[in-house]
């Protein structure tokens, strides 16, 4: 089954994710400007962390995110964090959807929660971009790219965001973040690959620092594009932004060109001409002329870096899974893939290697 089957669409709100939609109704009554009438909520298929709801009223849809129920690791499922950096980044023309309000009541709902328009529009589960015609398909990318490097160029500072993250040694924090909570996690268990590849991450962390405003999950399926043209008209799923390394963002987004299709949409090991899509060279072009760079120095570390970091995501979701407390209906499917993406990570570092990084 494609991954566009498994997490697009809506269905009935799962057991372990309903609410009181009679205490949701009192709240957007008083919080969210034009709300009125009755109230039909379902529940979003895809999003492996935050539970993700439609809001259907007669007169209008919403979005509602959500942090889970149950036992939650500290600092994970920032919500609040999302509604805020949306906000701002809405303020500078961004494309993002409009946040109407934002809830860290628990009591309401029984964990903080905030609400968003629902922004209608094409949403791509594969980077091969195989549905739409071949002459396309290189725009829709390269629309994916100037969006990233437009991201990158905001000037946080001035956003209100001076705040929103530690700048400076990004990458080290990550690597030492990511990798005491897979070590500490003990109910997904540990991987031969992933403690290699931590440990090929710490002896080869690059010499340069730079601070922007970072998505941490810039992919395509995280975008909305309009009906009809190639240009990004919302990007979702900022839970893992932050203040960090453009670098290291736009290797996460760049990532797609070394997994195989099954994973992350990735377009590894296709044949890039016969697509018409873009090769890996010349995507990386791109993204350095519009942030005016001549080259991306250690390009291959901070691919190996995000290979990682999803590797650490998917522990943290077999953990879940393990614990109960999973939120996707396939978060099982996602978490058995954790020791595939270690493995290429490992493969990855090892090339890096052997050919100076």
């Amino acid at each position: 089954m494609s991954d566009a089957a498994k997490f697009s669409g809506t269905g009935p709100v799962r057991e372990a994710h309903r609410f009181d939609q009679s205490a949701l109704v009192r709240w957007m009554r008083d919080n969210v400007e034009g709300f009125s009438g009755n109230l039909e909520v379902e529940q979003f298929k895809g999003g492996q962390s935050n539970p993700t709801y439609r809001l259907i009223t007669p007169d209008r849809e919403y979005v509602l995110r959500r942090k889970p129920p149950g036992q939650l690791l500290k600092g994970a499922h920032a919500v609040e964090r999302e509604a805020r950096v949306i906000s701002a980044v809405g303020a500078a023309a961004f494309p993002v959807p409009k946040v109407f309000g934002t809830c860290d009541d628990a009591s309401v709902l029984g964990s903080g929660f905030f609400v968003m328009e629902l922004v209608r529009g094409r949403i791509f589960w594969e980077s091969s971009l195989s549905t739409l015609p071949r002459p396309e398909r290189s725009h829709y990318l390269d629309a994916m790219n100037s969006t990233l490097a437009q991201l990158h160029e905001l000037d946080y500072v001035s956003l209100g965001l001076g705040d929103y993250g530690k700048p400076g040694r990004y990458v080290a924090r990550q690597i030492e973040r990511w990798s005491r909570q897979y070590m500490s996690d003990e109910a997904a268990g540990r991987n031969a690959d992933m403690d290699n590849v931590i440990a090929w991450l710490n002896d080869n962390l690059p010499d340069r620092d730079e601070t922007a405003l970072t998505h941490g999950d810039f992919r395509i399926d995280n975008l909305i594009f309009h009906p009809a043209e190639p240009r990004v008209i919302a990007v979702l799923d900022w839970e893992l932004s932050t203040l960090g390394d453009p670098l290291a963002d736009f290797a996460y987004n760049a990532m797609m060109y070394r997994l195989p299709p099954d994973i992350l949409g990735g377009i590894g090991g296709l044949d890039l001409a016969q697509l018409a899509l873009p090769d890996e060279a010349s995507y990386v072009s791109a993204y350095c002329r519009r942030t005016g760079r001549d080259e991306l120095v250690g390009f291959n570390y901070y691919v190996v870096f995000n290979m990682f970091r999803f590797a650490a995501i998917l522990h943290g979701i077999r953990a879940r899974v393990a614990r109960g407390t999973a939120v996707s209906e396939d978060a099982r499917a996602m978490g058995d893939r954790f020791a595939r993406v270690a493995q290429i990570a490992w493969t990855e570092a090892s090339r890096a290697e052997s050919s100076g990084l």
